[in-house]
């Protein structure tokens, strides 16, 4: 039973309890519609679960501000809104109606008495809106030809900046809210493009980033269609710069010669600006970023880090006399990460969670500076911890099984969680920083997949198992609807990505995994967290560099044997699948055993030599097969399912996006052919224009489809694989959308 409908129960029953004799479950009205009976879940039904993004607490602490994505099938797309609830689990409300628009962005007034955010409502460009929180249109605060790429608000509330989209010189534009009647007025005409930026918080200045130096011929051939493609093109070094509202002058800051910032933070001092910076060198990579610290007054850049990884996680204490930040122990790929303390004001670094295994992060400053909060992946969950700036073992806060993670605002004292189960889709609650480890505390503000009430779902189970090492392996077991104790069960081997990644207890409505449909049609599904995954500690996620598919099969097909054991799963009746480093372990299964009747191999390397080459990075490809495949040929062969094509024997169904730049679609071209030749029964499915991860909704439909129907096949001796006119029926049968009923009018398409 979900959160919201269990308050609600305990509601009744304390209503008629006042009111004196016994209480009981009263039978529906005859004239009431009763609550439909639980079915399975089926494809369509996944991704028809919203998502929720982008959460804001108001400054007065009051509401919560977040966006809602919806499946509009019409159009084959997602559509954002804005909604609100208020943050002590009373109102809440949908503040914009454009079911075939959306609006982005989302950032409150300073005052909690607006919304402001961005939308493509009025034309094919998004512009700047304003929008009273209780009620009324929306004012359009732009009119950009080019539309707006972002939008700030200044701290003390009176202003309003954003940087047009215009693609060769983007620059800053002034909104006086004071008198928003008036036009943008344009603030920057710098040399060159404006890149990223930010309010100062005296609200006086913003501090941006510009490169050096612009190419007038480059901008030129791209306008009149010369839009060819250079490959690691040298770019100019890009530095800091302030300019003042008032006069517009404008003042560089730093003095880089060979970098460009890739992320910034201010302190809420206003005296320290962090960033990223990233190397400028012809053939650098994300690795060679490194953090570096501004002395905004006094014009003084300092270096932080020196180790050939990628900072992106930093922040400021509240009082700004320490940055934090996150790296990989010893600068070393894939090692736990630990957090470290900069004094901004200069002095030793310090370094926390020293004999910790696991991965820090930052999720926020405890308001007084002495702690930080993470979220962490500790095995099947992600929970909240705590750590004393001053050192020591964090402190696990949350429990349970679920992924959690927070937000602090510091100006509202607020906290806002977002949460998963294996039986509840993400949804937005809050809680006393005091009792964050109380769930039973926290407060509701979301209800946002009422619909999973109507679903029959599979049970989670944590399952452990050895491996051939003796070590201890755990995954997710799904069992399957209504499971029976004592008979066994077809069972679908999931492999997760990464192969750094990890199958927790979040609730499974990705077009990835979609366990839950799986266990509705009568299947047992198996998540194993392998050799190679995180959050089992440093040793485990390093250990198959030089080995990487050995120990981590091994570890798969013991826990495929426990679960035989088990008498859970039929012997007869297994199927094989996975996405990315899941359709890398797909490819050596079909290449090392034939045990499976059927493999779905998505977005999977089968030649690691070509594959260094073909892929957008070659350092993660370097650390798991030790070196590059000129200096390690004969070991980048002997990982390569291509190298043992001739063992394979089991149907396979190959999938990919054409545009994949992580694991390129010739991977699976060179899969295909292999096997078509060689006379396995195979089938080829491409998604046009997709990135290495499946973005239009038609598409993910069509995979998820696409592998059940081959299942189908193999494992239950169906004539017809896929079934066009039975994947178009389940379009024709979705129900009409429902009609929406405005509590606050907007300029868009609210009823009226």
């Amino acid at each position: 039973m979900r959160s919201t409908t269990l308050r609600n129960a305990v509601c009744v029953l304390v209503a008629l309890a006042g009111l004196g004799g016994v209480s009981y479950a009263a039978e529906p009205h005859p004239t009431e519609p009763r609550a439909p009976e639980p079915r399975p879940m089926e494809p369509l039904d996944i991704l028809k679960i919203d998502e929720l993004s982008n959460p804001e607490i108001s400054p007065d602490g009051q509401w919560l501000l977040y966006e809602r994505s919806v499946l509009n099938w019409k159009q084959g797309k997602r559509f954002n809104d804005i909604h609100v609830s208020r943050m002590d689990g009373g109102e809440a409300r949908r503040m914009t109606f454009t079911d075939d628009k959306s609006e982005t962005g989302a950032a409150w007034s300073r005052a909690s008495d607006a919304i402001v955010f961005l939308s493509d409502r009025d034309g094919p460009r998004r512009q700047v809106y304003w929008l009273p929180l209780h009620g009324g249109e929306a004012r359009k605060l732009s009119d950009e030809k080019s539309g707006v790429r972002g939008f700030q608000l200044s701290r003390d509330g009176r202003w309003l900046a954003f940087i047009t989209a215009d693609r060769d010189n983007p620059q800053l534009q002034l909104v006086d809210l004071g008198h928003p009647e008036q036009p943008a007025a344009k603030l920057t005409s710098h040399a060159t493009p404006v890149a990223q930026w930010l309010w100062h918080p005296d609200s006086k200045r913003i501090l941006f980033a510009a490169p050096d130096e612009a190419d007038p011929a480059d901008q030129k051939r791209n306008k009149q269609g010369f839009d060819v493609k250079i490959n690691d093109e040298e770019h100019p070094p890009a530095n800091f710069w302030v300019i003042d509202i008032e006069s517009k002058e404008e003042k560089k800051l730093t003095q880089h010669t060979d970098r460009g910032p890739a992320g910034i933070k201010i302190s809420r001092d206003g005296k320290y600006l962090a960033y990223a910076a990233a190397s400028t060198a012809r053939f650098a990579t994300t690795w060679d970023r490194e953090l570096f610290l501004l002395d905004i007054d006094a014009g003084e850049t300092r270096r932080i880090t020196n180790n050939k990884q990628e900072e992106t996680v930093f922040e400021f204490s509240p009082d700004g006399a320490w940055l934090a930040y996150v790296a990989p122990d010893r600068g070393e790929e894939f090692r736990a990460g630990k957090l470290f303390l900069v004094p901004t004001a200069g002095g030793a670094e310090r370094k926390l969670l020293e004999g910790w295994d696991y991965d820090g992060a930052i999720s926020f400053w405890t308001p007084d500076g002495k702690a930080i909060y993470f979220a962490p992946t500790l095995g099947l969950n992600r929970q909240m911890m705590r750590v004393a700036v001053t050192g020591g073992d964090p402190e696990q806060v949350t429990s349970g099984e679920q992924v959690v993670n927070t937000n602090y605002n510091h100006d509202a004292h607020k906290l806002v969680l977002r949460r998963s189960t294996p039986d509840e889709p993400d949804e937005f609650f809050t809680a006393d920083l005091a009792h964050l480890g109380a769930s039973d505390q926290w407060t509701q503000l979301t209800d946002s997949s009422p619909q999973v009430d109507e679903f029959k779902l599979g049970a989670y189970e944590r399952v452990r198992w050895k491996s051939t090492d003796g070590k201890q392996v755990e995954g997710v077991l799904v069992k399957p609807v209504d499971y029976e104790p004592g008979k066994r069960y077809p069972l679908v081997v999931q492999v997760h990505g990464g192969p750094a990644g990890t199958s927790t207890n979040a609730f499974s409505h990705n077009w990835g995994t979609y366990a839950h449909v799986f266990a509705g049609r009568g299947y047992a599904v198996f998540q194993p967290n392998y050799r190679g995954s995180s959050g089992y500690g440093e040793s485990f996620r390093r250990e198959i560099a030089g080995d990487y598919f050995r120990q981590g099969f091994e570890d798969i097909m013991n826990g495929v044997d426990y679960l035989i054991e088990q008498g859970i799963a039929d012997p007869d009746k297994m199927v094989h699948m996975g996405w990315s480093a899941g359709g890398h372990w797909s490819n050596w299964a079909l290449t090392h055993t034939d045990r499976f009747k059927a493999i779905a191999s998505g977005a999977g390397a089968v030649n690691w030599i070509s594959m260094w080459a073909q892929s957008d990075m070659q350092i993660n490809r370097e650390f798991y097969f030790e070196g590059t495949p000129y200096d390690n040929r004969d070991h980048y062969l002997e990982v390569s399912p291509l190298t043992y094509i001739k063992n394979a024997k089991t149907p396979t169904l190959i999938m990919c996006g054409t545009s994949d730049e992580r694991v390129p679609n010739p991977q699976s071209r060179e899969l295909y052919m292999n096997l078509q030749k060689l006379g396995v029964p195979v089938e080829y499915i491409e998604f046009p224009g997709m990135p290495h991860g499946i973005t239009k909704p038609r598409y993910q439909l069509v995979k998820m489809y696409a592998e059940l129907a081959w299942f189908d096949k193999w494992l239950n001796g169906k004539d017809k694989w896929l079934d066009w006119e039975e994947l178009l029926a389940t379009l024709s049968d979705a129900p009409p959308k429902d009609e929406k009923k405005a509590e606050a009018t907007d300029g868009g398409s609210a009823p009226q």
